[in-house]
């Protein structure tokens, strides 16, 4: 990838102000790209069409625009490509790669479920072999699953660096399309970036464990496998992440108090990409612009200091 110039994106869920921990992601993102003349592509991802709406996409756009991060082009949001999502749906289904799940949100976190460490549950794969008698029992309507194969996926990123992962043993044949007949974000992703020649994909780390799991769509639809690099999270001094939820801390009431390059200035000295106080711009900062300046541990942030300069 070093002679390729980056093609990333930006992917936020319009559900919600933009707050502290969107911007870092968003600054990464564009820095990454800036940083090395590339282009930077905006995509909604509002599959849940019951939280989302086309005004908090306006209202991030506009605090985008504030920021100074500025993106080459938009793609279509995620809401109006069903039809889209349905056509490799069923490049899978003809494949014979998925078949109907009819298991319950209970059955699946129940106690006596398989379950990683950390809660998550594994899919143990109850109805990959149901008969066409025991599934036609089921009134319900199904969700979707893709069979997983037994085998390594290594993930080489940026900042976490290499980790392996065996879909078999970590998460089980994956939902592909919900019993609603929405589809998923693990399918929609890897769709949406692999049409839109993403290239370089820059998240939080919170989503490194869907790289090996679109990794594999990948392979399945013939789309290149792009760079990774899953960047550290947020955290306030308490350890609680920074989310939507810290209303105080969402871009509507910090733009009435603080001017852009203050806060970019705050944010890029807690991740360790320049030193001594001051603003500075997100132009000024990709000139400063390193991975491996990054941390590879979540950043605990105290948003006192964004009034310190």
């Amino acid at each position: 990838m070093a002679d390729v110039k980056p093609v990333g994106r930006f992917a936020p869920t319009p559900s919600g102000r933009m707050h502290l921990g969107n911007v870092f992601a968003a600054l990464m993102a564009w820095l990454a790209v800036r940083s090395r003349d590339g282009e930077l592509v905006l995509r909604m991802e509002d599959l849940d069409t019951q939280r989302t709406s086309e005004e908090y996409a306006r209202l991030l756009r506009e605090d985008l625009a504030w920021l100074g991060l500025d993106y080459d082009r938009e793609t279509a949001p995620q809401s109006t490509r069903t039809q889209t999502y349905l056509a490799y749906f069923r490049q899978l289904e003809e494949r014979g790669l998925i078949y109907p799940c009819y298991c319950t949100r209970s059955q699946l976190h129940s106690a006596d479920a398989p379950h990683l460490s950390d809660g998550t549950y594994v899919y143990p794969g109850t109805c990959r072999h149901l008969t066409r008698e025991q599934r036609q029992a089921f009134s319900r309507s199904p969700a979707w699953r893709v069979r997983v194969p037994d085998q390594l996926w290594q993930v080489e990123d940026l900042i976490q660096g290499t980790s392996v992962w065996n879909l078999a043993r970590d998460c089980g044949d994956m939902v592909m399309r919900r019993g609603d007949g929405v589809y998923v974000y693990q399918l929609a992703v890897t769709v949406d970036d692999g049409e839109a020649g993403v290239n370089q994909v820059v998240r939080g780390m919170d989503l490194l464990s869907s790289a090996p799991r679109q990794m594999y769509l990948q392979s399945l639809f013939g789309f290149p496998h792009p760079t990774y690099a899953h960047v550290p999270l947020l955290l306030a001094p308490d350890g609680r992440r920074l989310s939507k939820r810290d209303q105080d801390l969402d871009l509507g009431k910090l733009r009435r108090s603080l001017r852009p390059e203050q806060l970019i200035g705050a944010l890029a000295r807690a991740a360790g990409l320049i030193h001594g106080a001051g603003p500075i711009s997100a132009g000024e900062l990709a000139r400063e612009f390193s991975w491996d300046k990054l941390p590879r541990d979540n950043i605990f942030f105290d948003p006192k200091v964004l009034y310190e300069d």
